[in-house]
This record gives C-alpha cells, sequence and structure tokens, in this order.
C-alpha cells in the first residue's frame, strides 16, 4: 500500500493565490538508507571501472510507501545479505587487481616491494573516497592499510593485498549505506541541516541515482553544497548531464511499478501475443515517452493521454497498428479515432495490473488511486471472499459481473472507489490489446470519476490528466523519493509548497526537479535524538 497518510495530506489543500516563501520544514530524524541494487551498481562501476561485472546476488531491496528509494530507510541486511555482499567484493575486487586496464586506473603507483604502505594508501585513499563519498579519515585509513600490509605480507603479494583492503571498503556500511545524518543549523537557532559533503550524495543519488563525480564531490568538501548559490550551480549542472536521464528513469520505474514487467505473467493461450520480451518492451515504450515529454521540457501530465507513443514490433502487434520501425523501437502517433491514449493505454498499465488469463477492473482502479492520485486503499479483511463472480448468461460481461459483486456491501465500500474506474479500461484485455466486445456483448466502457462522467479511455484519460490529484500526486511521490521517507502531516506545507511551484512552472518535470533539490524539505535534517 502507498503511503498511509497520504490521503489525510490532500483534504482540504487549497492554492492560496501566491507561492511565497518557502515554508519552514519539518522533517522526522533522519535514517541511514542502504543503497538499491542498482544504485549499488552504478555506484562500483562510477568508481571503480565500468568495464566491472557487478554481482545481482545481493539482498533484495524491499519496498515502502510504493517505493524502493523509501524502503531503503528501512532496509538492514541479513545474515544471508552479509555472506552476499562479502562475496559480491571480493568478486569486484579481484576483477579490479586481475585486470590490467582496471588496475592501472585504481592503483595509482607502482610498489616498491610485496608491502608497500606508501603506494597502498595512495590507492585506498583514492578508492575510499571515491566509494564511501567522503574523504577516509586517518585511523580507517591506517585501519584499511594495515588489512592490505597483513594480507601481502601473508600472501606474498602486493596485488593480493590490495585485493583485500579494496574488498573491505566494499563490505563497509560505509559504502553500502548512506550516511546522512546532518549537523545543526548556524542560521536557524534549533533546526538542523545535511552538511556540504553530505549534500553531494543526495544530489547525485536523487539525479543520477549513483555516486557523486569528481566536481560535485569537491564542492562538497568545499563546503559550497550548504550555500544557496553553490548548490544552485551543482544542481543545474546536475540536471542539464545526460546522467539525470538515469536518475529520472529510475524514479519513474519505481513509482510506476515497471520492474515488475520483468516477471509479467500471461496465460500464453488466451494471449497468443505474450512472450518473454512483452514486458521489457513495455518497461521501454513508456520510459521513452516520458523520456520525450522531459527532454522537450513539456507538461509531465501529458503522459497518461498523449497520442504520441514508441514502439517496436512486438508491442504494435499488440495494438494492433502498423510498426513504426521493422528493427527498433520508433516514434509514431496513435489513431485519432482510437480509443488508446498514453500511458493509460500502455501494456506497462493494461497488462500489469490485470490476471493471467482476464482483465482485473480491481487492479487496474487500484493502481489510479494509489499511484497516480495517491489515494490509498485499504486492504480486505483477510476473510472475506473477493472474487468476482463467474460468467454467466445474465453476467457476460465484467461491468455485469462487478455490478452484481458491489451489492454486497462488505465488498462495495472500498471497490466503489476502484472498479468503476476500471470498467472505464475494458476496451483492452489482459495484454492491452483492443477489444469491442465481451462474450459477444458491445462493452460499454463508460462511468464517473470523482462526479465527472466519460464515455469511454479517452474521456476518462482526459479526465486524469486535467485532475489536480495527478500533478500534486506526482509532486509528493518526487518528495517521498528524495527524502527516503512517507511524508507526514507535519510536512505537509513543504508539499503544497512545491505543488503551487509545479504548476506555476507548467508542470515541467525538470523544473520540479530544481524545485525539490533547493527546497528546506530536502535540505533540512531532522534532529537526530541521542
Amino acid at each position: 500500500m502507498r503511503g498511509a497518510v497520504s490521503l489525510a495530506l490532500f483534504v482540504g489543500v487549497a492554492s492560496c493565490g501566491g507561492r511565497g516563501d518557502a515554508p519552514e520544514a519539518q522533517p522526522p530524524e533522519p535514517q541511514i538508507r542502504r543503497l538499491t541494487k542498482l544504485q549499488y551498481t552504478n555506484s562500483i562501476h562510477d568508481a571503480l571501472g565500468a568495464a566491472i561485472v557487478v554481482p545481482t546476488s545481493l539482498e533484495p531491496d524491499e519496498d515502502a510507501g510504493g517505493l524502493y528509494s523509501v524502503g531503503a530507510s528501512l532496509a538492514s541486511i541479513s545474515p544471508r545479505g552479509v555472506e552476499q555482499y562479502e562475496s559480491a567484493a571480493f568478486q569486484v575486487a579481484g576483477q579490479v587487481m586481475g585486470d590490467p586496464a582496471l588496475r592501472s586506473a585504481n592503483v595509482p603507483c607502482e610498489p616498491a616491494a610485496v608491502r608497500d604502505d606508501a603506494c597502498v594508501g595512495e590507492a585506498i585513499r583514492a578508492a575510499g573516497r571515491r566509494l564511501w563519498r567522503r574523504p577516509l579519515e586517518d585511523v580507517e585509513l591506517a585501519t584499511l592499510v594495515g588489512v592490505a600490509g597483513g594480507a601481502a605480507t601473508a600472501l606474498g603479494d602486493f596485488d593480493g593485498g590490495l585485493e583485500y583492503a579494496l574488498s573491505a571498503l566494499l563490505q563497509s556500511p560505509n559504502f553500502l549505506f548512506r550516511v546522512e545524518l546532518g549537523e545543526p543549523d548556524p542560521e536557524r537557532t534549533g533546526a538542523y541541516r545535511f552538511t556540504s559533503v553530505e549534500m553531494a550524495s543526495r544530489l547525485s543519488y536523487l539525479l543520477w541515482n549513483t555516486a557523486p563525480d569528481e566536481e560535485l564531490l569537491a564542492a562538497g568538501e568545499a563546503g559550497e553544497l550548504v550555500a544557496a548559490d553553490g548548490l544552485s550551480a551543482q544542481v543545474d549542472r546536475l540536471i542539464a548531464d545526460p546522467r539525470a536521464r538515469d536518475g529520472l528513469r529510475n524514479f519513474f520505474t519505481e513509482m510506476l511499478d515497471l520492474d515488475q514487467l520483468d516477471a509479467l505473467n500471461k496465460d500464453t493461450l488466451v494471449f497468443t501475443h505474450m512472450a518473454a520480451d512483452v514486458g521489457p518492451s513495455a518497461r521501454e515504450e513508456t520510459l521513452r515517452g516520458l523520456d520525450a515529454i522531459v527532454d522537450e521540457d513539456g507538461d509531465l501530465r501529458d503522459f497518461v493521454n498523449t497520442r504520441r507513443a514508441f514502439l517496436d514490433r512486438k508491442l504494435s502487434a499488440i495494438y494492433g497498428i502498423p510498426a513504426p520501425s521493422m528493427d527498433e523501437f520508433a516514434e509514431t502517433e496513435l489513431p485519432e479515432d482510437g480509443l488508446r491514449r498514453g500511458f493509460l493505454g500502455q501494456a506497462s498499465f493494461l497488462a500489469l495490473q490485470s490476471h493471467p488469463a482476464n482483465t482485473s477492473v480491481t487492479l487496474r482502479g487500484k493502481f489510479l488511486r494509489e499511484v497516480l492520485f495517491c489515494q490509498p486503499v485499504p486492504p480486505p479483511p483477510s476473510n472475506l471472499n473477493t472474487a468476482i463472480p463467474e460468467v454467466s448468461a445474465d453476467n457476460p460481461t465484467m461491468r455485469d459481473r462487478v455490478e452484481q459483486h458491489l451489492q454486497d456491501p462488505f465488498c462495495a465500500g472500498c471497490h466503489n472507489v476502484m472498479d468503476p474506474i476500471g470498467l472505464g479500461f475494458e476496451n483492452f484485455d489482459g495484454l492491452g490489446s483492443y477489444r469491442a466486445s465481451e462474450n459477444g456483448v458491445v462493452i460499454d466502457a463508460s462511468g464517473e470519476l470523482d462526479g465527472d462522467l466519460y464515455a469511454g479511455p479517452v474521456e476518462l484519460a482526459d479526465l486524469v490528466h486535467d485532475d489536480e490529484k495527478l500533478a500534486r500526486c506526482v509532486v509528493q511521490t518526487y518528495l517521498q523519493y528524495a527524502s527516503g521517507h512517507v511524508l507526514g502531516i507535519a510536512e505537509r506545507g513543504s508539499l503544497e509548497w512545491h505543488d503551487e511551484g509545479f504548476a506555476d512552472e507548467g508542470h515541467r518535470m525538470r523544473a520540479l526537479m530544481r524545485d525539490v533539490a533547493m527546497g528546506m524539505a530536502f535540505r533540512g535534517a531532522g534532529a537526530v535524538n541521542p
């Protein structure tokens, strides 16, 4: 379930007619965040070399509030996970020391003997700063040099000793976790802020989903990231960099559950177009569409109802339209007289929010409520039968069966906010192909969204686009993604302020990214209780 306080945050929210100054942020006590599996891989590639094959058998990411980036604040490491990180560390360190090009890039000196503490210190100081995202303290460096020296002496091999020290760097909580605890803010009595070095990591993982580069880390070490002008310069640089696309793709993947498409499961006897590449293709279609909107600085809300599409041959076959290219993804325009629009007409939504053999009006409606509107729907009681009636002569269509299901008062309370919305997508089957009828009966995809009537999926997509809850939910989700926690009532003012800014800037994603990175809700830290 998405953030449990989300619905309360939106009650009574209204524009004040002018944005004004940012409200005083009231963040909770900071929590260290474990690197996600993708951040782990990206950080190793950036610190030690892109050619390294990073093991994937690691502690799994945990979801909280609908985001792995929030779950990272709650994640620990199990005994099995410790073993996996140890194995991965030695595999990575072995590649660094065993590959001549990687060794040359990471060992800036040649040893004078089997044990050469000066050369080891030089290598560990540089690699440790990149991996731990801060300079190593003298005692930390001395400890690691001792590890390398002892191992080198025992093995009779300088490289073997350095391999042990590198693996120690990679197994350390200073690498596996983002240690961001803050400090007293000298400009605000009783308030806390993240340090300049901590801000380097916060910015890089927010905007690039990886560790800070040399320029950003140097700015953090110079104290430039606690001043508005220094922070602004780096935020603008990071957003303009091509790596910002990777950061945004990760945000949208987490928000829209696109990672689950790798395990998309469909009955191939029912859906003959189903194949192993459908899920990955569906994810790429959605991300390319979002890339295009952000690259052109367009209105992000357009992703739910645009006629612009990026398709390969597989998706074109599922959608029943000519493939724009015979070889790869290419841009096309959906037919004006068709019912397919934007993300709400894509397989990444329609197929993922369905059952293996048929559609699910509940899953589709629940996704729209929780993910696009940030309105959590409580789970059903464990002893309640939530199954929709089977097809019969009296109930041939999903609409007929849902109407019968909603006659049960124990089901109607929650399903009334989900199922009627899901019926608006019944012109698309469980894989996302268009259909005009079900069991020989013409599908009625009309309905109502929070008091507004629609005749079918096109009108429904337009209503979602224009609903203020969509834009506000994007803001809320991005704030939670950035901060690593579900927003509390005390942070409602920050949410409203950023929501107004998003609207003022035409709902442009880059503007929201900058606004959040510069805002006190992101820069301010809660006090750490002793």
